[in-house]
């Protein structure tokens, strides 16, 4: 995947001709990436609303057993998963597939959430109480199949109005897991295909589940 290269460090910490809050995200994203301080904390500010909408609608069905402090937790570590590795997921994200940058962010966000769930599921209530040792165990629980059911019969949902190709491609690459040279091989067409097909179809899976049908019209 193409990702942004980084600004000239000459530059790095020019100071923008308008506040940051006035820039465009392109344009405010290419200051982040040259790390100014400034630039970060108005990314932040942007889609902080946004991260924590996507936050809630995954753990909306688990409230009885999570906590506010979970959603503030998963809320850092999708600022940190933002920054590590020299701010790797940023530099990702590629304007010209046609998705915006809050949507990339949110997908982001939904995938951290998930990914705390999993977690989350693996540990006892007791377990979670400070100073009491974890146990290891890679096999998954009852728990964690039943988050991968929800997150699959959320995905079903969102897509009922998408056309049978795209239903099928959504069963064998997301439902079944399969690799894109697989799945080519099923539905007849070519790997290129394949990852064009599943951009398009993230973009319209993120749109709609930020509530925006308009946006995964457009995808």
């Amino acid at each position: 995947m193409k990702q942004r290269r980084r600004t000239n460090p000459r530059s790095s910490h020019r100071q923008p001709e308008m506040p940051y809050s006035e820039l465009a995200d392109l344009a405010l994203l290419d200051h982040v990436l040259a790390q100014e301080q400034d630039a970060w904390k108005e990314l932040i500010r942007r889609y902080r609303g946004l991260i924590f909408r996507c936050i809630t609608k995954v753990l909306c069905k688990y409230e009885s057993v999570l906590s506010n402090e979970d959603v503030n937790e998963i809320f850092s570590e999708v600022c940190f998963n933002l920054v590590r590795n020299d701010m790797k997921k940023l530099r990702a994200y590629d304007p010209t597939r046609g998705c915006k940058l809050g949507s990339w962010i949110g997908l982001i966000t939904i995938n951290t959430s998930y990914d705390h769930l999993r977690v989350t599921a693996r540990q006892p209530m007791l377990d979670r109480i400070e100073g009491v040792i974890e146990r290891v165990d890679s096999q998954p629980g009852p728990l964690d199949n039943l988050l991968e059911k929800e997150r699959w019969n959320h995905l079903n949902s969102l897509a009922l109005d998408f056309s049978d190709k795209d239903r099928r491609f959504l069963e064998l690459y997301y439902g079944r897991g399969m690799k894109p040279s697989e799945v080519a091989r099923v539905m007849k067409i070519s790997v290129k295909t394949v990852y064009s097909k599943k951009n398009k179809i993230r973009n319209k899976l993120v749109a709609l589940a930020q509530g925006a049908p308009s946006e995964a019209m457009a995808a």
